[in-house]
């Protein structure tokens, strides 16, 4: 059964620093290109970044230089460095395969930029 599991989002100030984690089971974990999605309340999910097994990795215009994503495969873990957070981050942060399926989303990790 395959399986995401989200960690350390939390509230946070704006340009504040959070980092993310997603462990992996289930999967052939190299076998896939990974991402974080987010989602804002009343707005749709939308891509955030992704990393290749390579790790080649591509980003949303408005997190390029602030956010990093990267994987270590031998721990099945994904992870999204976010620093200069804004309240416009504000959002539950998921990760799934890039291109996702919609079988595996996980819980999500909230994360809130507010001072």
């Amino acid at each position: 059964q395959v399986k995401f599991v989200e960690s350390g989002g939390g509230l946070v100030q704006p340009g504040g620093s959070l980092r993310l984690s997603c462990t992996a089971s289930g999967i052939i974990f190299t076998g896939y290109a990974m991402a974080w999605y987010r989602q804002a309340p009343g707005k749709q999910r939308e891509l955030v970044a992704h990393i290749f097994s390579s790790d080649i990795a591509n980003y949303k215009d408005s997190v390029k230089g602030r956010f990093t994503i990267s994987r270590d495969n031998a721990k099945n873990t994904v992870y999204l460095q976010m620093n200069i957070l804004s309240p416009e981050d504000t959002a539950v942060y998921y990760c799934n395969r890039r291109p996702y399926d919609d079988r595996y989303w996980g819980q999500g990790t909230q994360v809130t930029v507010s001072s």
